[in-house]
């Protein structure tokens, strides 16, 4: 054995191990999978059920009807806002535009908000949000429609648990960010007004994708 084999033959040991364990654990965060944090139920067969948002209907930014056909094959992240709320919501959408310029090259890529004052927020009113939040109208889109379709939405399909009360006379908005799969069914959840949770979110969009190819 060589002075110099002798030399490097105790380091290689040491780093070898080391090596190792850093490509394993890189490729298991790149390829991870994630988790399905939607309710689920196991039917007869013994096949588990998770739940998925449900058909809906709404008009978008430029009066396009937009419904979860438009989202087939997409993954998506949805929010619930609205235009004159002077505090969480232009703070929240701020973040959501971050999520945009990630993704705005990708393709079955889309964010839905859906407004909770869809009396003031006609198709108009959105569109100059739009605008205000420098929205790409193809990628972000802006949604309004029947108040009772909306909370509906809200409480039943995106489980929102700040959509509580009366229907009629509630009113709310939350600051939860979902991430919906191809599938429609929720993947995450993330405080839309936290940049690092902005930051997993767009991490976390990128592994959901990894899992499509």
């Amino acid at each position: 054995m060589s002075h110099r084999w002798k030399i490097l033959a105790p380091v290689l040991v040491i780093l070898f191990p080391v090596i190792f364990w850093l490509l394993l654990t890189r490729g298991h965060n790149k390829y991870k999978r994630l988790p399905i944090v939607a309710p689920f139920e196991v039917n007869a067969k013994g096949d588990t059920l998770y739940h998925t948002i449900p058909p809906f209907e709404l008009k978008n930014q430029q009066g396009k009807s937009i419904s979860e056909k438009d989202t087939e094959g997409k993954i998506y992240v949805a929010n619930f806002f609205f235009a004159t709320c002077p505090s969480v919501c232009p703070k929240m959408n701020e973040q959501v535009h971050r999520v945009q310029e990630a993704f705005k090259d990708a393709k079955n890529f889309q964010i839905l908000s859906f407004t909770v004052d869809p009396e003031n927020d006609t198709v108009e009113a959105l569109a100059a949000y739009a605008k205000k939040m420098k929205a790409d109208n193809d990628r972000w889109w802006f949604l309004t429609g029947q108040k009772d379709s909306i909370y509906s939405l809200a409480r039943n399909g995106f489980l929102v648990p700040a959509a509580v009360g009366n229907m009629e006379s509630d009113f709310f908005h939350s600051q939860d960010l979902i991430l919906i799969d191809k599938e429609k069914r929720m993947r995450g959840i993330y405080d839309g007004m936290d940049p690092i949770m902005v930051d997993t979110l767009i991490d976390e969009i990128k592994v959901l994708m990894k899992e499509y190819n």
